[in-house]
């Protein structure tokens, strides 16, 4: 197996299916709108025109945006809560090395610049993950609330209505709505994968257990 693949595998998969997932979403949220602008006795829009088009950034960002938030409050939480017995959790009753002080290894010449500097580049760089994480979930939320904007005010337009205003859009129920039903599937599904890694296994897979470990071991 070359390399590249060999080294790199598991980002490629993933990148492809999301590549795929991608497109399929385009395609049918393109059918999808000419469907509804049809129904309505309006005209139909090319595809580019649909995936500029306020609809279709805000369903992909109203993703984007639960996905990132469900990480980087994962990657903060797991960094002092415990769940005995999960592998996605540390062991609450012995010390583990990611929570050694990295001051410790400043002097290794293969540590990342950051923890060889010190001072506050090091103290970013400890959060630096779960920053980057918050960081994505924000701008996603951004772009989700003036999407989600946009396709309502193209709906009330297509009614008749008058379109309300940005800000007022913030606090209405449709955009909260949006971002509630994803959010929660988001956390349950992180809550599944932590208690389920207590008593389930995977065998080859790094986010289990070994088959063999007891359902009170905890970590991987």
């Amino acid at each position: 197996m070359p390399k590249l693949i060999r080294y790199n595998g598991l980002t490629i998969a993933l990148l492809s299916l999301f590549a795929v997932s991608f497109i399929g979403q385009s395609l049918t949220g393109h059918a999808r709108y000419n469907e509804d602008q049809h129904d309505h006795g309006r005209f139909e829009i090319t595809y580019i025109e649909y995936i500029r088009s306020s609809a279709f950034v805000e369903s992909v960002f109203e993703n984007w945006e639960s996905e990132f938030l469900q990480m980087a409050v994962y990657v903060w939480l797991t960094s002092f809560l415990y769940q005995r017995g999960s592998a996605e959790s540390k062991d609450p009753d012995r010390p583990e090395e990611v929570d050694e002080d990295p001051e410790t290894h400043r002097s290794d010449s293969k540590a990342p610049y950051p923890v060889r500097a010190g001072g506050l580049l090091l103290k970013v760089y400890e959060n630096s993950l779960a920053l980057s994480l918050f960081v994505l979930f924000v701008v996603s939320f951004v772009l989700h609330w003036l999407g989600s904007y946009g396709k309502t005010c193209h709906e009330q337009s297509m009614h008749g209505e008058t379109c309300s205003t940005l800000f007022r859009h913030l606090g209405s129920s449709t955009f909260w709505f949006e971002c509630f039903q994803n959010w929660q599937s988001e956390f349950l599904s992180i809550a599944v994968l932590v208690v389920l890694s207590v008593f389930l296994r995977q065998k080859g897979s790094p986010e289990s257990k070994p088959v063999h470990a007891a359902h009170t071991e905890t970590g991987k």
